[in-house]
Formats: structure tokens, sequence, C-alpha cells
């Protein structure tokens, strides 16, 4: 038996948006013009798009019509994995890294060979660590503004380990969880895992809209709300102290959950205090190495109110059990002689020289960013279709993300993100040539 007339249609454009036929950016024809061209009913053109939009190919934006997605994205995430091919340079994924770190690591193994617990490193180790290595974590926690005993100090497996768990012991399925209109897209891909409903706070250019904020708890039964107060991804915003307390103020107010995602706080020198500074009571705060050392060191932490703790590290327990013995021992190691605090004053000019370079080449076109992140957000405007962009820039080996992994509302805006961390300054600024004149090619 033949298959319905409309899967049939759905197969051919499929076939042609796979094969390039049909390009990313093409603008489809409208569902009426569809359904005229191909002599069936409306509501059968309308059912067309929507299998296609399940598939991925497609996106349907109110008022502007259906337009095929760059399919060289995994369906969900957006990342683009063409950066791992050879030759294509990588402005997807922030991988910082300095000249001597190699020689760091050979230095920390051979003390760490020399030491006499290697015995122990062997074994299993506590769920959030062993005390004394929570309590290195606390003093380099204090540092930073964030003053908590070693008990409320759990180490997990990377700062996307510690959402994971922090989700997993303190959120259940339906829960519905506040957080920026453009997020990080690890608490998308987590929150989808868990059955999470994330609700789109507006931004402004400071920040999170708060008065917005307070309506949606007014009008819904929020949980929790997700924030990266110091150095937002992809933003770039630093959320001032008035901004905080009035975060913290609302999240009394309708007893939220504060997840504060401190990935990047490194990068901001004299930041205001942390949200969980300012309300401990209910504030997990996480953090980790990846960014500030190497991301291959994935050694992460989750400082939570007391009565947390044990649920936390029951979701540790059914994750990974513990952090490995020897990355956690190598860690703490750096933690406690200096050498963590070192890289991050290094890759905070490392980082700020970096925007100086993509201001210098991007002169005239307007972005947003701060001064010492290792990204900027590249907005495109009607006229240019973000997928146009980032298919071109691949057929130059450049590797870019649209905003569609970021964006938590229906309505994704044309824009790319830069990371800028992850290539030699050389290679980005070539790179970063190779950007602009792909938007100035669909520009004028």
């Amino acid at each position: 038996m033949a298959p319905p007339r409309y899967k049939q249609l759905v197969d051919t454009l499929a076939a042609e948006i796979r094969t390039g036929q049909l390009p990313p950016g093409t603008r489809l024809p409208t569902h009426r013009q569809l359904a005229t061209k191909q002599r069936i009913a409306l509501v059968t053109a309308t059912r067309v798009y929507a299998e296609l939009e399940a598939m991925g190919l497609v996106s349907g934006e109110p008022g502007r019509g259906t337009f095929v997605r760059n399919t060289s994205l995994p369906p969900g995430l957006g990342i683009d994995q063409q950066a791992a091919m050879a030759g294509m340079v990588d402005l997807n994924f922030n991988n910082p890294s300095l000249p001597g770190q190699s020689a760091l690591l050979r230095d920390a193994l051979r003390q760490l060979a020399a030491s006499g617990d290697l015995e122990g490193l062997l074994r299993y180790q506590p769920h959030g660590g062993r005390p004394h290595e929570r309590a290195i974590v606390a003093r380099h926690l204090a540092s930073r503004g964030l003053n908590v005993p070693g008990e409320q100090v759990l180490i997990v497996s990377g700062a996307q380990h510690g959402l994971a768990v922090t989700a997993m012991a303190l959120l259940r399925p339906g829960d519905v969880i506040a957080t920026d209109a453009l997020t990080y897209p690890g608490f998308k891909v987590l929150a989808q895992a868990q059955q999470l409903e994330l609700l789109p706070i507006p931004g402004t250019a400071s920040g999170p809209d708060l008065a917005a904020l307070a309506q949606l708890c007014a009008s819904r039964r929020v949980r929790a709300v997700y924030s990266m107060p110091t150095m937002h991804n992809p933003l770039g915003w630093v959320m001032s102290t008035a901004q905080r307390q009035q975060l913290v103020s609302i999240a009394r107010r309708h007893e939220l959950l504060i997840i504060e995602d401190a990935a990047y706080a490194f990068l901001v020198e004299q930041a205001p205090p942390p949200l969980a500074a300012l309300a401990p009571e209910r504030t997990v705060y996480v953090s980790g190495l990846s960014k500030s050392v190497a991301t291959g060191l994935r050694v992460g932490f989750v400082a939570t109110p007391a009565q947390w703790v044990a649920a936390i590290e029951r979701a540790i327990r059914a994750t990974t059990w513990n952090t490995p013995g020897v990355m956690t021992a190598l860690a703490c190691g750096w933690l406690d002689d200096g050498t963590v605090m070192r890289l991050e004053a290094e890759k905070r000019q490392d980082a700020k020289s970096r925007q100086s370079l993509a201001r210098d080449i991007l002169a005239g076109r307007p972005y947003i960013s701060h001064p010492a992140s290792y990204f900027l957000w590249l907005p495109l405007g009607e006229e240019v279709r973000a997928e146009q962009v980032v298919a071109r820039l691949g057929e130059q080996h450049v590797s870019v993300s649209t905003a569609e992994p970021f964006a938590t509302t229906a309505h994704v805006p044309h824009a790319i993100r830069l990371a800028l961390g992850s290539t030699a300054p050389d290679v980005l600024q070539q790179a970063l040539q190779k950007v602009k004149q792909a938007i100035d090619y669909y520009t004028y």
C-alpha cells in the first residue's frame, strides 16, 4: 500500500533538505501556497510542516514563515560536530588553555606519584569527597566571596555534573524552573532529561528582567530559578548587587530554590557577592575547573545549604559514586598551592586580549559581550538568517553556533554565539574576519 499523499510530500521535502537542494535558511512556501501548489487541503499542508519541524528539519516563526534549518546541528542541542573535523576552526566550544599547562600537569603527576597516599586514591572515596579536600574547596570559594563550611561542599565530576545532581536531588518531573530567555545549553539538555519545564525570563541590557520574573512567579507555580549572575553565558552580563538583592527578595517571597551557575565567574575581578552569599538558606552554588584550568579536568563543586547535603550525596552516589580520587587530589593540590588562582589571573588577561581582537575586527557591527569573557553574542537582525551564516562559515571550515541551543523561547532570535577561547590568537583573527565577511555577504 502506498503511503498517504502528505507522507510522500514530507519524504520528498526531507530528502531535498538533507541533500542540500533546499539549503539552510531557505524560506519555504506558506501553508496556503503549499496547499495550492500540491493540491492538498490547508490542514494537510500544516501537518506536513509540523512533521518536518518535529524531524528538526525546519523551523516555523510566527509572522515570518517556515525556514530550512542547518541540519549539521544535532537535534535538540545545536552544537556543531563539524568542529571535530580536521581543519575546522572551533568557535563553538570554549576550551581555554595557556602555554605551559601540559608541563604543569607533568609536574603535578610526578608530585602525586611521590606522595604517600596513592593506595588510598585507588579506593572508593566518600560520595561528596574526603573532608580535607572539601575544606580546600571551601577555602577556594571563600576567595570568591562565598564563606561556607567544608561540610556543605560536595566535590563532583565537573559543573555539569553538579547541575545534574542538584536537579536530581531537589527537583521533580513537571517542576517549573525560571531561567533566562537565553541560557546555558547544558541546563536545557538537563531540563529535558529531567522533564522540567523552563519558563523564560526576558532579558535587559544589564541582566534578567526581574519585574517579569516576579510576574511569572505570581502567575505560575515556579519551583526554582536558574541563574548565571556573574558572567552570563552567552550574553556576558554581570548582575549588580542591587539586582542580586532583588532576585533574592523575589526568591524568598515565592519560596524559590536558587541554582547559581558560576562556571565563568572566575573571569570577573571584584565581582558582587554570589547569590549564595546573599541567600545561603536557599541557594545551591555550582562551579568547577573546566574553564579556569582545563576542560579535561572534570572536577566541580557544589556548595549547598546543610539540609540538602544528604540528598545531593545520594544523587552523586547514583551517578558516579564519587569523583575519581586521582583527579580530585590533583585538583585540590592546585587549589591549595595557588596554581588555580594563577591560571585564573592569566586567563582573565587572555580573555581580555581576545575580546580586544574581536572588537577591532568586528568594529561597526553591534555585538554583546563582557570585556573579559571568552564569548560574544552577535545579533544578526531580521535581514540575515543565522543558518545561512553558519552554513557559509562551515564551508570555510569555521564552526559557530546559532542562537537555537541557548534559546528557551518559542521564537529563536537570529544571532550567532562565538566562543573565543579554543584557538590560537592568529587563527582566531582569521576566523573572526571570515565571520564578519559572512555576515556582510548576507547584509549588503
